[in-house]
């Protein structure tokens, strides 16, 4: 009777199939030469060939935050794996749930500079929550369900396997791997908090019930922790008003009363007065990052505030907190919601009601034969009706995604925060397709970060994914020109794309059905017919080269200096 034996690469399979990973995004290499030959054979989970390194970090980002499972992306060892640190760094900075496996030399060869080696596992500790090196295959089962473990619980984030292709080949038998594979595991110092403090809660529905003014500044936390119809259930009740980070878009109906949009540098002038004015603020699942305070010296200068989120080490870091809650949004809403009773707070519904009316979103109105990029997602917008997945990459178009279009669901917006990564659109919007096969999927580009990973357009046409990619297209990097603009006495230093390459011609060369929109007719006419097709397509809409993003909070300052109230700086 022979003995049934498994070698690492099939265990890494297995162990993914058994924690419930059904699709992964790779590149092979010859460090993962093992690891592929055993996906040529095996039908548990779906590999999808992404065409770069970064484009798989990304794909498996956008995947995790459509989906709420874990992203898994596989690299080979060397420059396939450094290929791998930006997306890492991006899911990092945004909390998001990956699996990075990566492929290394034998472990007879590490430390000696071996061909395609790196020190993956040194260069990843500063943007990972954990990261292993594999020195035994009978570590293997018990390292992947730890993993899992770190990056789905608590606030996620990404974990990196460094496997040597050595121990890809050792075999053990299969029942060993079984019994490793069922052995509990106990992780000493990782232990999450979900459970609010009582004393700290009953502090905090005291400020609640005497405030006159108050305020939620709602952020990725509330999706992680799957607490919107919580969130929301607490504003009705107490008539309290909500503004969200970038991140948080959706956490909140967008269409709803007490919808303030997205507040900070680029957010609603109401947004940022009622965080002026407001006497107390709810920060829930937030960092205070700089985007949204400024200067956090003079942010919410006259609120007291209550900041609730998983993660202790975020409490106090960039503001100081009245009332800190550490646990889950789900969980801490939920204690709130059970004692909290109905409030009313009809005069500051009002204000914020009036400053809705003086300073609405706007944008300058141009001749019939030019386009505004504000007026092309007006007009998505009114087509898609909060029914999609919204994805865009970095830049201008980012900030009038987050202005222009209504987000009513959670996780219906993907966008790359904290990192603030150009490139990220095209990979995300494929994982997000990948995760969400029955969902319309729309990314929303630039001209320059498209050019930075439409070698992904290819997996758009090999599995037949119905992505829309609308490229914003005004022959610049906008953000840097705007800033160059305003603040270096438009001295455009290298941000001028005149000499972009034919995007009619990328989109055909890759076989993917592309159309150009130059103006408002061709607006009126082809969007719609397009955006509603069963196709993946390429849309490449020319507009105007110089329009900016406002309203704008300077970096550094305060909402007293914004600029752009009434959507152009002339008016200040």
């Amino acid at each position: 009777m022979s003995i049934e034996m498994i070698n690492g690469a099939r265990i890494l399979l297995e162990c993914l199939h058994r924690i419930g990973v059904t699709d992964i995004f790779g590149y092979p290499g010859g460090a993962v030469i093992p690891i592929y030959d055993e996906i040529y054979k095996y039908d548990g989970i779906n590999h999808y060939f992404a065409r770069h390194e970064q484009g798989a970090a990304h794909e498996a980002d956008g995947y995790a935050r459509v989906s709420g499972k874990i992203g898994v992306c596989l690299a080979t060892s060397g420059p396939g794996a450094t290929n791998l640190v930006t997306g890492i760094m991006t899911a990092h900075m945004d909390s998001i749930p990956m699996l990075a496996i990566t492929g290394q030399v034998s472990s007879s060869l590490l430390g000696k500079d071996a061909f395609q080696e790196s020190d993956i596992v040194g260069i990843t500790v500063p943007i990972t929550k954990m990261n292993y090196l594999v020195q035994d295959i009978k570590d293997l089962p018990r390292i992947i369900k730890e993993a899992y473990y770190i990056a789905t619980t608590g606030r996620p984030g990404p974990v990196l396997i460094d496997i040597p292709k050595d121990i890809q080949l050792q075999e053990i038998t299969y029942e060993e791997f079984n019994k490793l594979y069922e052995k509990d595991f106990k992780l000493e110092g990782y232990d999450p908090t979900y459970k609010g403090h009582q004393g700290q809660i009953k502090r905090a529905l005291k400020l609640i019930k005497e405030a006159k003014k108050p305020l939620i500044i709602a952020g990725a936390g509330v999706l992680k922790a799957k607490a919107s119809e919580e969130l929301r259930e607490f504003a009705d009740k107490t008539q309290t008003p909500v503004a969200m980070t970038l991140l948080g878009l959706g956490t909140f109906p967008g269409d709803h009363e007490l919808s303030l949009g997205m507040l900070g540098m680029h957010g609603t002038v109401y947004a940022n007065y009622a965080t002026d004015e407001a006497d107390l603020v709810i920060a829930a699942g937030i960092r205070f990052d700089d985007r949204i305070t400024g200067n956090p010296d003079t942010f919410c200068p006259k609120a007291k505030i209550i900041h609730i989120d998983i993660d202790p080490a975020e409490i106090g870091k960039n503001k100081d907190i009245d009332v800190p809650i550490v646990g889950d949004l789900k969980n801490v809403l939920t204690e709130i919601n059970k004692e909290i009773g109905k409030l009313s707070h009809s005069e500051w519904i009002e204000k914020v009601k009036g400053w809705k009316n003086e300073y609405p979103l706007v944008y300058r109105k141009v001749s019939e034969d030019k386009l505004i990029p504000q007026e092309v997602l007006e007009e998505l917008n009114n087509i898609l009706k909060g029914d999609a997945i919204i994805v865009t990459d970095v830049g201008q178009h980012q900030m009038w995604t987050a202005q222009f279009m209504t987000y009513q669901n959670p996780d219906s917006i993907v966008t790359s925060g904290g990192a603030g990564t150009m490139g990220f659109g095209l990979p995300a919007a494929i994982g997000a397709q990948v995760a969400m096969p029955d969902k319309k999927v729309v990314l929303i580009v630039g001209d320059g970060g498209f050019q930075m990973t439409f070698q992904e357009l290819m997996l758009i046409r090999q599995y037949k994914l119905p992505v829309k990619v609308l490229i914003i297209n005004n022959s610049f990097l906008g953000m840097v020109r705007q800033w160059q603009e305003i603040f270096n006495d438009k001295r455009y230093s290298f941000v001028d794309l005149t000499y972009n390459p034919d995007f009619m011609k990328i989109g055909e060369a890759y076989g993917i059905k592309t159309v150009k929109i130059e103006n408002k007719e061709e607006l009126k006419n082809k969007m719609e017919e397009l955006i509603k097709s069963d196709e993946g397509i390429v849309i490449n809409c020319i507009v105007e080269k110089e329009e900016n993003v406002y309203p704008m909070i300077p970096a550094g300052t305060s909402v007293a200096q914004m600029v752009g109230k009434r959507g152009v700086l002339e008016d200040e």
